[in-house]
């Protein structure tokens, strides 16, 4: 019993002065060995690693994607407007030496150096563009391109950028109005040169139409003048002959036809005529 009991003070012992000779990094973790304050290693892999106590002192930092999420940012444009723009980037420490040396090994002084990075970044390429440059046709560009300027500029603090993201871009509340109204002029003389164009428009299609109208109306009188002159060519020369086959029966239908154009029921017209007159000739010869 003596000996169990010797031997697992024995292991608590070792156990404890193991303790001061080693130290572990885990898979979410990056490390720093300083001797006496100066860096001597960096960038240890997860894993037990060795260090001699008093001498050695270990500064662990996380090598995890970490997130800078500022309020936006005030930029100006090509446009000659303020816009507040939010956005995000992903880092994480690439060279946990010069991390440490760069930002004293506080996340806090990190994202401050980096605000500073990225803040000149947007100034950069929203000088160059337009507000419908960076909210539609070049967004992509953009963010590209923060992403490299960025990247270049962290590099010098030992971090890694991984993405940089535009969340937002908002017209700043000190111009919302003044903007609005610009975009309100301009609608309204896109609509009334419309307008105007529609109405010289239609004045052309109107002018054609009864242009056209005239023309086919003048073929179908000249069309109906040359038929009734036919039909009176023809009708002259059925009268012509029959007058030859038989000109009393000529000479009755034409009386007829005087007669009828003569007496018009309710014209209230008057003719005076001696009754032994040749107009009468067939009321009185009813053979």
């Amino acid at each position: 019993m003596n000996k169990i009991i010797t031997l697992f003070i024995t292991l608590l012992i070792l156990a404890v002065l193991s303790s001061f000779f080693i130290f572990t990094v885990n898979e979410k973790e990056t490390a720093v060995k300083f001797k006496f304050g100066e860096i001597i290693q960096a960038g240890y892999e997860p894993g037990i690693h060795f260090r001699l106590p008093i001498v050695n002192n270990i500064k662990k930092f996380d090598s995890r994607i970490q997130t800078l999420d500022n309020k936006p940012e005030r930029v100006f444009n090509t446009d000659n407007e303020y816009l507040m723009v939010d956005y995000f980037v992903k880092w994480r420490i690439n060279d946990v030496r010069l991390f440490y040396t760069s930002n004293e090994g506080l996340i806090a002084k990190a994202n401050a150096n980096l605000s500073g990075v990225i803040k000149n970044a947007l100034l950069e390429e929203f000088s160059t563009r337009t507000l419908d440059q960076v909210i539609s046709t070049q967004r992509v560009e953009l963010m590209n391109n923060l992403k490299d300027l960025t990247s270049a500029k962290a590099a010098d603090f030992g971090m890694a950028i991984v993405d940089v993201r535009i969340k937002q871009i908002n017209l700043d509340q000190s111009v919302n109005e003044s903007v609005y109204g610009r975009m309100r002029s301009e609608r309204l003389a896109e609509a009334a040169e419309h307008r105007s164009n529609g109405r010289k428009e239609a004045i052309n299609i109107r002018a054609n139409t009864d242009k056209q109208v005239q023309i086919m109306l003048a073929e179908a009188d000249q069309k109906s003048a040359i038929i009734r002159g036919e039909g009176d060519a023809k009708a002259t020369e059925l009268f012509a002959n029959s007058h030859g086959k038989n000109p009393e029966f000529y000479a009755f239908i034409r009386s007829l036809e005087a007669y009828q154009n003569s007496f018009q029921p309710g014209s209230g017209s008057m003719m005076v005529l001696d009754p032994d007159s040749e107009f009468f000739k067939y009321f009185k010869n009813q053979q």
